[in-house]
């Protein structure tokens, strides 16, 4: 849109500057566009800096991107603006403990001090290592807990409590709660009951009982109570309700115990982070709340004229605080849209922006109970609607607000008055209405879509508006589509990764973008096999080892019986056996596999980080990461492919995207919405506050046995399940389409799919070969057919192990590593600042130079070998690209040049392969030793000389 005037309704936000305001904000409605619009008009008041106003973002990206817009309307520079509070709450929250609140622990009766040298932890993985080390010891520190560790089955469910409470503004003093947290964990009675008579009420006129005494039919079942627990019949009672007094019966519960252990876990693990000097995210808003609370001259120092915040659908309870306690004023602008409020897995509170006035009354009145903490009349709110969408044709935005009253599931109500009162329908500016929306049904959806996309690209029932980059078109005409055009979305993980698979084999161009499970990956199964050999020889190592290498069933038993293990397995153990750190049996690993792209990073990165900041012994680690396997654990990976190719997204991910074509795949009955998995032992919900859903105890004979919780059973059979997420899901993803929707589903659609109004045309696949043209590599590769022989290597397989040992004064991996994020960021134009005499050197390396910048390029040379072709692979730190020259440089931060001879192996590969992407350009390769700032150019060694090499090293 920034060619484009605001629009009646976006211009009357922009001026309305003074005051509260409540934007609803619709998808594809220019709220970026006219948020920074406002804040410029703000800023170019006479009595305004930047430094009055305070923008909340909800990604670093988002803050990047608001700078940038903001810049083109105002007459503040880049520069000015680097310094403005244009930020995350985290990002906030952080800037705000670091120049004020050393001291904020001290206020929750912790002594310890948060210290400018204290990290900040964000890998969950990392976290929930450093937790498990904690409540191992606190088990052992509590016997008084013996009992409800019994029950807990996997004690790492209590980070999560303690996240969720954190979001929730509940917090832990030494004395008991912090202000009125406690409350919070006792519920609310008369809410509950509330729901409990809804719950309860006939159906039909009366003639039919009500839902809560037909979900009670299941009470019981695959559950084992207590003795004292009633019986089916006592708790359904004879009619058509359950007994009017069960409400008070099962929501009155001693939960005393349960209290103080959940209060003693979470203080004394506050306590346990900052004595290892770190914090998550909830804490540093946490403490930076606490600090706002306690600090009165402080909170008046700090607070700003203006606030608004972005994306407020997904702010959490504490966020909504935090925004009231930094406000001077009551000049608060909101901005989100309620229908696209998908992150409460993340604590975000749709309720913040669907009951605003009410929570902004509530929360003041919570503030000021003891002081006045906000000083300004909350009476005046004022709406404002955004409702002209420049993304979707009007059918597409028409079609979007079924999903939104159409049930999720047969046992799904929706109360379609009261959800149409709130929308807010939108306006399309599209300049063409060539909409295709339909839904297909295949007994393999997996090839079903393949075929539907080989369907579509070059089709012209399926043309889309051509962009101002288009080479097929005009500006504004329409185009076939390609490949690039079309987004699978999914509601789960596991669909897209079988996808991509599928795509591979059949040679269909696709990447696959967002979180995985990254201990299921094949990269992480085979070091973790490797792990359990070192650790004890383990038959489970053995076996995906030896599968891996070819071996059949019967050849793996017959091994594993024997112990007879092939004799160059039994030497690779032996040189890992001698590694002496765990990031080095990693790399070791991943070279012999040849797995040297984004993948083993992120393994090798996040294990190395576990390792470095807990006491763990690689025993522990095996069984952390088992757990993670378990648990399905995700880390963001993103595998890239030709820029003309399809992506592939879960629908969280696709949040803020748009595509000219979506696919919203896996519609089928268990998948979307997920099929509901097992509850945690501990819970917090709101009516009904914290809950134990399983106790322990011993049975008449004295035997110990684990017991359902029956009150915490009728209790979730009274709370709504929350399908109205999955409603506000299923419409993010139709609205990420311009131009098309297309749905899918196997044998099974689900009620979305069969609630919408779009017939499901049952199609057989019949997917022949798929010949996509060549395209654009965004990585540097050079294409090769495939092998029979091995594949994949990286540039380190060619070089001498020993070149590297028995080096004095070395530094170590994890130096290594830090030194070459910082280099990355930096690059990329991060806002990071060197924290050592290397990092600075990079920077001003960087800085000197004036072309484009390629950062972690991937690079591929084919090689000839007798025994056929192999692949080495690796990535380049740095390509430095002008209009004459390309300079391929390497960071080392080796404080010798011992290493130097066999570094020309590995840039001479990288050399080769940018040579043929570049033939027309000088190419030259370098070393910088960041240690001196120095750079040294290495001679690149010819393709013959590598070929080689590989012969030698029997690569």
């Amino acid at each position: 849109m920034t060619d484009l005037e605001p629009n009646p309704r976006q211009q009357e936000l922009i001026d309305s500057t003074d005051g509260i305001y409540r934007v609803d904000a619709g998808a594809g409605t220019g709220k970026t566009f006219t948020v920074t619009r406002r804040y410029a008009n703000i800023v170019e008041q006479d009595d305004v800096t930047p430094e009055d106003v305070l923008l909340v973002t909800f990604t670093n990206n988002a803050a990047a991107e608001m700078r940038e817009r903001i810049v083109e309307h105002c007459h503040y520079g880049m520069r000015e603006l680097g310094d403005a509070p244009i930020q995350t709450f985290h990002s906030l929250c952080h800037d705000l403990l670091e120049e004020h609140g050393h001291a904020a622990p001290t206020h929750l009766g912790i002594d310890d001090r948060i210290t400018g040298s204290t990290r900040l932890v964000e890998d969950e993985l990392v976290e929930e290592a450093l937790f498990q080390q904690f409540i191992n010891r606190f088990s052992d520190d509590h016997p008084e807990y013996d009992n409800v560790f019994r029950a807990v089955s996997d004690s790492v469910e209590l980070l999560d409590l303690v996240k969720q409470l954190a979001a929730k503004g509940v917090f832990p003093d030494s004395e008991g709660w912090y202000r009125d947290g406690e409350c919070h964990l006792d519920g609310d009675f008369e809410a509950f009951q509330t729901l409990f008579e809804d719950v309860n009420e006939p159906r039909n006129g009366g003639s039919k009982q009500s839902k809560l005494r037909s979900k009670l039919g299941r009470y019981g079942r695959n559950a084992c109570y207590l003795p004292e627990a009633p019986d089916k019949h006592e708790v359904r009672g004879s009619g058509k309700q359950v007994p009017e007094d069960l409400a008070d019966e099962v929501f009155h519960a001693n939960r005393e115990h349960l209290k103080a252990f959940v209060h003693d876990v979470y203080h004394e693990y506050l306590e346990f982070a900052l004595q290892r000097n770190y914090l998550n995210f909830g804490f540093l808003q946490l403490f930076a709340y606490v600090l706002l609370c306690e600090n009165h001259r402080l909170r008046n120092e700090v607070a700003f004229e203006y606030v608004m915040i972005d994306e407020f659908q997904d702010s959490s309870e504490i966020q909504f605080k935090l925004a009231l306690l930094l406000a001077d004023t009551d000049n608060i602008c909101v901005v989100g849209d309620w229908k696209q409020s998908i992150y409460s897995f993340q604590y975000a509170d749709v309720d913040n922006i669907v009951h605003f006035e009410d929570r902004l009354e509530r929360f003041v009145q919570e503030l000021n109970t003891d002081q006045e903490r906000v000083g300004f009349s909350t009476d005046s709110v004022t709406p404002i609607e955004l409702a002209e969408n420049y993304r979707s044709t009007q059918e597409i935005l028409d079609f979007s607000e079924h999903a939104l009253l159409t049930p999720a599931a047969s046992s799904d109500t929706v109360d379609e008055a009261e959800v149409q009162d709130r929308i807010v329908s939108l306006d399309s500016n599209a300049a063409y209405e060539n909409t295709t929306i339909e839904a297909l049904q295949s007994e393999d959806e997996h090839e079903a879509v393949l075929a539907k996309i080989e369907n579509i690209v070059g089709n012209d029932d399926y043309q889309i508006e051509a962009g101002a980059d288009d080479d097929d078109a005009e500006n504004g005409e329409l185009r076939t589509p390609r490949y690039e055009d079309i987004a699978v979305v999914t509601r789960t993980r596991d669909f897209g990764r079988d996808l991509l698979q599928t795509a591979e084999e059949y040679g269909l161009p696709m990447a696959y973008e967002g979180g995985i499970e990254l201990f299921r990956t094949d990269q992480a199964k085979l070091l973790l096999a490797w792990l359990r050999i070192l650790e004890d020889d383990a038959d489970r190592g053995w076996a995906v080892v030896l599968e891996d290498a070819g071996y059949t069933f019967d050849e793996v038993e017959d091994i594993l019986e024997t112990g007879d293990y092939p004799e160059s397995m039994r030497a690779f153990r032996e040189r890992l056996r001698e590694m002496e750190t765990l990031g080095g049996v990693a790399r070791r690993v991943f070279q012999r596999y040849g797995y040297d792209g984004a993948t083993a990073d992120v393994v090798l990165h996040t294990i190395q980080s576990i390792h470095d900041t807990t006491t763990l012994t690689r025993g522990d680690l095996i069984r952390f990461i088992e757990r993670s396997i378990e648990a399905g654990s995700t880390h963001e990976v993103h595998t890239g492919t030709g820029t003309d190719s399809v992506t592939v997204q879960t629908i969280h991910a696709t949040k803020g995207l748009e595509y000219p074509i979506v696919i919203l795949a896996n519609m089928n009955s268990g998948r979307f919405p997920p099929s509901s998995g097992g509850s945690n032992t501990i819970t917090y919900d709101d009516p009904v506050g914290l809950r134990q859903h399983e106790v322990y105890s011993k049975d008449a004979h004295g035997h110990p046995h684990i017991y359902d919780n029956w009150r915490t059973d009728v209790l979730q059979a009274c709370l709504p399940r929350n399908y109205d997420e999955e409603r506000r899901l299923l419409y993010v993803a139709i609205t990420r389409a311009e131009s098309h929707v297309v749905f899918t589903a196997g044998e099974d659609p689900n009620t979305f799919l069969e609630g919408l109004p779009v017939d499901i045309d049952p199609v057989t696949s019949d997917l022949g070969e798929i010949t996509a043209t060549e395209t654009e590599q965004t990585t540097l590769d050079i294409s090769v057919p495939t092998p029979d022989g091995p594949v994949g290597h990286t540039p380190h397989t060619l070089m001498r192990d020993d070149v590297f040992e028995d080096v004095d004064n070395g530094r170590g991996t994890e130096f290594g590593n830090q030194v070459h994020d910082f280099a990355e960021l930096y690059a990329l134009g991060q806002e990071v600042t060197p924290s050592n005499d290397d990092e600075r050197h990079v920077a001003t390396f960087l800085d000197s130079l004036d072309g484009k910048l390629l950062v972690e390029e991937d690079a591929s040379l084919p090689l000839t070998v007798d025994r056929g072709q192999v692949t080495v692979s690796g990535i380049v730190d740095l390509i430095h690209v002008t209009p004459d020259a390309v300079e391929i440089v390497d960071y080392k931060t080796d404080r010798g040049r011992h290493g130097e001879p066999e570094y020309r192996k590995q840039l001479s590969v990288y050399y080769h392969v940018v040579k043929a992407v570049y033939p027309d350009r000088n190419v030259s390769a370098s070393i910088l030793y960041t240690e001196k700032g120095k750079r040294q150019q290495i001679e690149p060694l010819s393709v013959e000389t590598l070929e080689d090499a590989v012969q030698t090293e029997g690569v």
